[in-house]
């Protein structure tokens, strides 16, 4: 256990499937998932309280099935049983590193996870288990990013933190467009104004009305999370005001 005092003490930190991918094109890299779970073991021998939503675009995308013909609550339901086979990988990972974790479904699934319940779910958090949460919100038409909104407000995380491929917002894809502007901070209102594409449009109003505080950092940078956990100015925060 460190010495150094975390700024944050409960987190909600928001992984795209994407991120699973590593160097691969389909599925979870083991490397990767390994890296991910030190780096929040690491946080939370801080004494910081995580909670996890991961996406499921690395195994199935809802929407793009819906596009390629298929019933779009079909689609949804098929995407977040994809996010529960990724909360699974990440629990044992965390295992293996003598972490403790929880995955809670939002759709009941007895055999493999809890079902979310908003208080066993904070008790978790309260006895420092990573809490990972799976299954968006159980509903189709609303995003993992939607998902985490509301997790992190449910259970009263002092930030949502959004791991990306980028270090923060910009003023357009920076990989696509190198003079695209870095913005460090800015607020809600002018990512909707602008329409940044940081989360989609409910999760960013989510936070707005609920005054939770938005980060935004490049996962493939390691080391971030835990700077970020001790103050340094990582990527981008979005706030009121």
């Amino acid at each position: 256990m460190t010495d150094a005092q975390p700024v944050y003490r409960r987190i909600l930190l928001k992984l795209s499937g994407e991120a699973l991918l590593g160097e691969m094109d389909y599925g979870i890299d083991p490397a990767m998932i390994r890296r991910v779970a030190r780096e929040i073991s690491e946080v939370r021998a801080l004494g910081v309280q995580v909670g996890v939503v991961i996406g499921g675009g690395n195994i199935f995308r809802g929407a793009g099935l819906a596009e390629g013909g298929m019933d779009r609550v079909t689609g949804d339901h098929m995407g977040m049983l994809a996010t529960v086979i990724n909360s699974l990988a990440l629990q044992d990972a965390l295992e293996r590193l003598g972490v403790y974790a929880r995955v809670m479904s939002a759709l009941k699934i007895h055999e493999v996870c809890e079902d979310y319940i908003r208080r066993r779910a904070i008790r978790h958090l309260e006895k420092n288990r990573v809490v990972i949460f799976a299954a968006g919100t159980g509903n189709p038409f609303f995003t993992t990013d939607t998902a985490a909104s509301l997790r992190a407000i449910e259970i009263g995380a002092d930030v949502l933190i959004k791991a990306t491929k980028v270090d923060g917002i910009y003023s357009r894809d920076p990989v696509r467009y190198p003079d695209a502007e870095h913005y460090p901070s800015l607020s809600f209102e002018r990512v909707l104004r602008e329409d940044l594409q940081v989360m989609d449009a409910t999760a960013i109003v989510m936070c707005r009305d609920n005054d939770l505080p938005l980060q935004v950092f490049n996962l493939n940078r390691e080391g971030d999370l835990m700077r970020m956990m001790l103050g340094e100015p990582i990527g981008s925060q979005v706030a009121n005001g």
